[in-house]
């Protein structure tokens, strides 16, 4: 299950972030964190009455300052995709990287390294890379968490590992397969993390061509959160942001990380 004995270490790293807010640093956490094993407690035994990717508590679009998107990216497992982020370097895009505990076994190293850009910011996309649920709800074949407890460490055990290898709490969270039921959307945010969905399809699960990933974001309006993946070097992701990204900046658009969780837009 999640270990306790580290949650202040997390809650350490939080508050380093939110004293750097107020110097006007970026990316702080702002907003209460819950102990694990007390919302594991709280919501124990509650049902669940939605199911899906977009509901109260998820946010899906931000209000955009003109032409603007946000480009998010899922590290599931397996490889590093290196030729999309050279595409993120050379065009100075940043991105939300969400990464889960089987991506960082399969890339020892990796994650402190993209920590370290600032051009990204590593989101928590979970421990075991599961649809987030208290009933064992399923997506795309994959079971889901089965109780609020398994929720908490679905979410609690990633975000404890992220902030050893970053020094950083993550601020946003993505399930596996983008599921949530709004049980699990009321823990994740008690412990102080916001679920971010999409508005974009970009790859379909790392499945389309390229010529697909740049036309889904060719369609995208300002304030789209756009999801792709990290993780199919193989696949056309890579080759399809890379026709994408120069096709919408010199369209006038302007790739920004989404804003501070307390400022965004839910649906």
């Amino acid at each position: 299950m999640f270990n306790t004995d580290r949650f202040a270490q997390v809650a350490t790293a939080l508050a380093g972030a939110t004293a750097a807010s107020a110097l006007g640093a970026p990316r702080a956490f702002a907003g209460p964190l819950m102990d694990p094993a007390q919302a594991a407690r709280r919501y124990a035994g509650r049902a669940p009455t939605q199911w899906g990717m977009s509901m109260p508590g998820v946010v899906s679009t931000f209000p955009a300052d003109g032409r603007q998107l946000a480009l998010t990216l899922d590290a599931c497992d397996g490889a590093c995709d290196d030729a999309l982020l050279a595409t993120l370097r050379r065009y100075r895009v940043p991105a939300v990287l969400f990464v889960c505990s089987k991506w960082i076994d399969a890339n020892p190293g990796r994650v402190e390294r993209l920590a370290a850009s600032p051009l990204l910011e590593i989101g928590n996309h979970g421990t075991r890379h599961v649809p987030l649920s208290v009933t064992g709800r399923r997506a795309y074949g994959i079971t889901g968490t089965r109780s609020a407890a398994d929720v908490v460490a679905e979410v609690w055990n990633n975000q404890q590992r992220l902030v050893g290898l970053t020094g950083r709490a993550p601020v946003w969270f993505r399930a596996a397969t983008a599921h949530y039921d709004d049980v699990a959307v009321q823990i994740v945010r008690g412990l102080g993390l916001t679920p971010l969905g999409f508005t974009v399809n970009a790859d379909n699960g790392a499945t389309a061509p390229p010529a697909a990933v740049r036309s889904a974001i060719g369609r995208a309006l300002p304030g789209s959160v756009v999801i792709a993946h990290l993780n199919h070097p193989r696949s056309g992701t890579a080759a399809g942001l890379g026709g994408a990204i120069p096709a919408m900046l010199d369209g006038g658009w302007e790739f920004v990380l989404p804003p501070q969780p307390g400022a965004a837009v839910t649906h």
